[in-house]
């Protein structure tokens, strides 16, 4: 396993011990009564943590329905559980500043002989029922947040993001032209066929001259995914869909995922560009494998060099690139537009708090010079099934002159 990878399943691991640990402490022990039901308690929250401390070495061992079952239930849970622990936390932190304002008041008042009041005493039975009620509250806003996430990310339909980007070597009859964006999809255990056909659906009804869609497609193999993504087969553009790899593509198998995207009729750029339109108006639309290439399959991975070479400069050029990583170099080279997503605009809390701090370019539109990149948050989401602060989108751009 890389180090990189290696150190971000570690992080993973030690946040789901410490996290079952606090819920532990903050909620079986304030609401769960009797022994068998704590026991029970108890075996969940350790099953649950051992679980995802340890998927990247359980998982892969697991027959593919029962695999497929235990994601389910374990990115679940995960997003449950970091709802809770969000929603615990907040009302700990709330309850940690009024007592720390209690005590400088009642400092304060012992430093006024004359004005001091004698210290209550300690109603444990009170303390007992305000620990279980904001424990119990606690409980329902998480409970009603992870609730909402679920159907942002899974049953409402993606936002629709349009916005004009001027491209000033734009040819006059390519003025108008409309390119729809499906990124970080992750067709996997929880996105199937259903899924993919409204995704499909949402994308037609934009009528877009060309579909582009920038990686993350998938988080397994063809054999057992391959139903589900065949339903890109009814995208309808004039211009036809194109495809880059993301990092989960190399997870999943790269190669044979572009061989069945090529049976779909969606052309794949690796490192390569191609012409759009005809001789009198056209523009390049160049594609550049992920960086997980040379990383996890010994491939070349991302190479701009080779995706330029030989076009014309005076030629406009829509780049295709699933992380946002490297774009004031490739507006450096001459390209126009890059199309980009990786992030999921942090997908959930706190990583929405964050994302910004970790990515140069996280979410949305950004310009350098005369050059322009737009970071989607992607249709699908990762890991828990959930999407709360950054809602999926569908990204349709529409190029001017």
């Amino acid at each position: 396993m890389p180090p990189r990878l290696f150190s971000f399943s570690m992080l993973i691991g030690l946040g789901a011990v410490l996290g079952h640990l606090y819920l532990y402490r903050r909620l079986v022990r304030e609401l769960v009564h009797g022994r068998v039901v704590r026991l029970l308690a108890i075996v969940f929250l350790t099953a649950m943590g051992l679980l995802m401390g340890m998927r990247r070495t359980l998982l892969g061992a697991l027959p593919e329905e029962t695999d497929r079952l235990v994601k389910v239930a374990m990115y679940s849970w995960m997003g449950v559980a970091l709802c809770l622990v969000m929603a615990l936390g907040l009302t700990d932190l709330s309850r940690g500043i009024l007592a720390v304002a209690r005590r400088l008041r009642q400092r304060r008042a012992s430093e006024a002989p004359a004005l001091a009041q004698p210290t209550p005493p300690v109603d444990a039975e009170r303390r007992k029922f305000l620990g279980r009620a904001v424990a119990g509250g606690a409980l329902v806003a998480g409970g009603g947040l992870a609730t909402y996430g679920h159907w942002r990310a899974f049953v409402a339909p993606p936002l629709v993001t349009e916005l004009a980007i001027k491209i000033p070597k734009l040819p006059r009859a390519l003025d108008g032209f409309t390119i729809v964006q499906l990124t970080d999809v992750h067709v996997g255990p929880f996105i199937r066929r259903r899924f993919m056909d409204e995704l499909v659906r949402h994308a037609n009804a934009l009528e877009p001259d060309l579909v582009a869609i920038t990686g993350d497609l998938v988080d397994g193999d063809v054999p057992i995914l391959g139903d589900a993504v065949a339903a890109l087969r009814n995208l309808r553009s004039r211009y036809g869909s194109y495809f880059v790899t993301g990092n989960h593509e190399y997870y999943a198998g790269d190669v044979a995922w572009v061989e069945f995207l090529q049976s779909l009729d969606i052309q794949t750029l690796r490192n390569r560009h191609v012409r759009i339109g005809d001789a009198g108006a056209s523009l390049d639309l160049v594609g550049v494998d992920d960086w997980s290439g040379w990383r996890r399959t010994a491939q070349k991975g991302y190479d701009l060099d080779q995706a330029l070479a030989g076009r014309d400069a005076d030629r406009a050029a829509v780049l295709l690139a699933h992380q946002p990583a490297n774009f004031k170099q490739a507006a450096e080279r001459g390209v126009d537009l890059q199309i980009s997503g990786h992030t999921h605009g942090g997908q959930l809390p706190p990583m929405t708090l964050f994302i910004d701090y970790a990515w140069e370019h996280a979410v949305g539109l950004y310009r350098h010079q005369d050059s322009h990149i737009y970071v989607s948050r992607g249709c699908g989401f990762w890991g828990p099934p959930m999407r709360v602060g950054s809602p999926p989108e569908l990204v349709k751009l529409v190029l001017t002159t």
